[in-house]
Parts: structure tokens; C-alpha cells; sequence
């Protein structure tokens, strides 16, 4: 896992150490500053201002003397004598030479002038002792508790990433859950919340193996109990049309018999392969569309008896596909017929193309509101029409199972137009 949590805990630790070290080290940078410029120029006017108080209260006080500076005392009128070169044209205050990496300090009273001179060389090397030393074991100090810290840190997450990992190496169709049973459990996954978390996705991978098996003695048991009365159906009306017998009536009940065996045998094979994993492919044949819009329109024609509505198909191509072709009819039939039962005067028209099939009626129409939500499961704008509103929701889905989206235009009052695009 290379963006695991290990490697993500590495970097914030590594990074940690760098911004701390950059920390001390500028904070080190800073005291030498500060050393150099402030802490010399104080202690040069504090030695200054002590000789000459002394000095008035005796004579024969000796000059200010340490291990990094020198001083002399020149009287009024008195050339100077063993002072550096150049130091006694200095004008009375403070002064950084850095070229000559001296720092002097003038000051005049008692009689006199007094020059300290500091050795900048010597100062930076008792400096550097003094500043590198703490600087050195404050990264020393930071990079042991940064280790330290990393340790526990990547002792804590290796029970999350060995669990991370197992996940990772699950087959969504078929995860093998038997790794995170509590007793297979490794010993450093310990009792806390890593344990409880292999324990929540060991029960949650048993309820879905037991889901997935409900799910396919579902669609088996569903597909063979429903198809055998639909085949009885189906068997007994073939028989009932052999008979010369039957009225004019009795033929017309048993058309819309034959009629809604087929239907329903197609709505049952929409569903089941809904029901069905995306990756287990349905029985699929190589079909013209044509034949099937040919076979919806015939199937709706009875909902526009006594309507002037005139149903009509024009067939600007004749494209073939591959995949189930009842699927295709159950789409179709449902946008039909909600054309055919929202459309009291005008016309509906189904037209065929190249990548594509419209059906376009001249109904009541849809608002926006109602536009948007067509495709939701049992909703219907008008409650007093029948069916449970499930006719659009299972378009759009059996539309996305097979890349044939599915459009909705409509005006209120002037018409739908619904587009079946086919996948290129």
C-alpha cells in the first residue's frame, strides 16, 4: 500500500524532525546574534561606566581587564601608545570592525579616554563552544524522541494496516472472511479498537455471504416459480387458440391473455437481471431493434381504443444489437405506455435511428418539479392513474445496467419526448 498509513506516519515524522531542527538551529543562529551585537555592546557600557565611577573614587584603579577583551586608558592630552591600529581615531561610542574582527568600545570622562577592545575571533570560538554544544544535544535530544515516537507510533498502526491490508485483498463477490475470525486473530492486534474493528468486519462479512446466497437462492427460486405458471398460462392459451369454437369475445380475452403472459415473462426476466450481481452476464442474442418497437406498438394499440391518438413509427435506420432483447421491449413498453395513457389527442411517434430510440407523444406533459423526479421508485404526478410508479425507475435502471441512458424532455401541456441512447 503505497499511501498506507505507515508511509504516511514516516513522512509527518520526518518532516516533525526537519521542522524542529530547522527550529533549534535558527533559534542557536539567533543567541550568536544576539551575543555578538547586543550581549557585547551592554557589557562594553557596563564596563565603561563601572572604571569610571571607580576610578573617581580612586585614583589608582586599575583598567578593566578579562580573557576576551583589553583595555587602555589614555589621560587628556596624552598620545596613545600600544593601542591596535586605527582604533584611536575612533569617535567615542561603540564600534564593529569586522574586518579586523575587533569590537571596540570608547568612552570618554575621569580625565581621560578608555578603549576595550574586544577579540571577536576569540568571543565566536567561546561562543561557538558555549552555542554549538547546547544546539547539538537539543537535535540529538529532538531526533531521539522523534525515533522513539515513531516506534510506538508505527507499533500502534500495525494492527490497522495488517487489517488494512486483509481488507484490501478481499474478492467483493466472494471476501474471504475466515482471516479475521477472532481466533485466527495475530497476537500484536492486541485488545483494542484494531481487534474490535476485525471483529465488526468479520460479522459484517458474514452478513454479506449470508445476504449473497439469499440473493442468488432468490433469483433461482424466483426464476423457476414464476416461469411455471406463465407456462401453464402460456401452454393452455396455445390451446384455447387451436379451438374453432371460441367468440369473437373469447378470441379477444384470450389475445390479451397471450399478451400479458409475454409481458410479464419479460418484466420477470427485467427484474431477475437487476436482481442479479452487475458482473454476471445475462443471456444475450443478436436482435434488430426494429422488430421489437414493431411488437410494443402492436401490444399498446389497445390502450388507444376510442382515443384520436394516431401511433406511428418511422424508421430513419435499422440498427442491431446484442444483449437481451426483452429488456429492450420491457423500456420500450413502458415508455409506451406511459405515452399511451397521458395522451388523449394527437399523436405519439417512435422514431428509430442510428444510436438511438425517441418516443415523442403529444400528452399532458411534466412540469420541472414532476420532471424530476420521473424516475423515482413509486412516484406517480397523477394518483388516480393506475400502477405503482415503478415503470420509469426500472427504465433507467435496466438503461444503466446496459449503458442505454435514458432522457426525459418534457413542456407541460405540449408533450414528452423520451430518448433511449444506445451505447456506441
Amino acid at each position: 500500500m503505497p499511501q498506507g498509513l505507515p508511509r504516511k506516519i514516516r513522512i509527518a515524522f520526518l518532516l516533525q524532525v526537519v521542522l524542529v531542527s530547522l527550529a533549534v538551529v535558527l533559534a542557536g543562529w539567533l543567541v550568536s546574534l544576539v551575543i555578538r551585537v547586543g550581549f557585547i555592546r551592554s557589557a562594553s557600557e557596563a564596563e565603561a561606566s563601572d572604571f569610571f565611577v571607580r576610578k573617581s573614587m580612586d585614583a589608582a584603579y586599575s583598567l578593566p581587564h578579562g580573557r576576551n577583551f583589553k583595555s587602555w586608558f589614555v589621560p587628556d592630552g596624552q598620545t596613545p601608545v600600544g593601542l591596535p591600529a586605527g582604533v584611536a581615531q575612533l569617535p567615542l561610542g561603540h564600534h564593529d570592525l569586522r574586518d579586523r574582527d575587533l569590537q571596540v568600545r570608547v568612552a570618554k570622562g575621569g580625565g581621560g579616554t578608555l578603549y576595550i577592545v574586544y577579540d571577536q575571533d576569540r568571543i565566536d570560538r567561546l561562543m561557538y563552544a558555549y552555542a554549538v554544544l547546547p544546539v547539538a544535544l537539543g537535535l540529538a535530544a529532538v531526533f531521539a524522541v522523534s525515533l522513539l515516537t515513531y516506534r510506538v507510533s508505527k507499533r500502534l498502526v500495525t494492527p490497522v494496516n495488517w487489517l488494512a491490508r486483509e481488507v484490501a485483498a478481499w474478492d467483493p463477490r466472494q471476501p474471504n472472511i475466515d482471516a479475521l475470525a477472532p481466533h485466527r486473530l495475530p497476537p500484536d492486534i492486541g485488545s483494542g479498537e484494531a481487534r474490535q474493528l476485525a471483529k465488526a468486519l468479520h460479522t459484517l462479512g458474514e452478513r454479506v455471504e449470508s445476504f449473497v446466497a439469499r440473493e442468488r437462492n432468490f433469483t433461482r427460486d424466483a426464476s423457476h416459480e414464476l416461469r411455471t405458471p406463465l407456462t401453464v398460462i402460456r401452454v393452455a392459451a396455445d390451446l384455447l387458440e387451436a379451438e374453432r369454437e371460441l367468440s369473437a369475445r373469447g378470441e379477444r380475452s384470450l389475445r390479451r391473455i397471450q399478451r400479458a403472459s409475454r409481458d410479464m415473462e419479460a418484466v420477470i426476466d427485467a427484474f431477475l437481471i437487476l436482481a442479479r450481481e452487475a458482473d454476471i452476464e445475462p443471456q444475450a442474442e443478436h436482435f434488430a431493434v426494429s422488430e421489437i418497437i414493431d411488437e410494443e406498438v402492436d401490444k399498446v394499440q389497445p390502450l388507444l381504443e376510442g382515443k384520436p391518438v394516431a401511433l406511428r413509427v418511422i424508421k430513419d435506420a435499422n440498427p442491431e444489437l446484442h444483449a437481451p432483447s426483452r429488456v429492450l421491449a420491457v423500456m420500450v413498453g413502458n415508455l409506451l405506455s406511459n405515452a399511451c395513457q397521458y395522451t388523449d389527442q394527437g399523436d405519439i411517434e417512435v422514431r428509430i435511428g442510428k444510436d438511438r430510440v425517441t418516443v415523442r407523444d403529444t400528452g399532458i406533459g411534466m412540469s420541472r418539479e414532476t420532471l424530476q423526479r420521473a424516475f423515482d421508485p413509486f412516484y406517480r404526478a397523477d394518483q388516480d392513474t393506475g400502477g405503482m410508479g415503478l415503470g420509469l425507475s426500472v427504465v433507467r435502471r435496466l438503461g444503466e445496467r446496459f449503458g442505454w441512458p435514458v432522457v426525459l424532455e418534457s413542456v407541460p401541456g405540449s408533450g414528452t419526448l423520451a430518448t433511449i441512447q444506445f451505447a456506441p
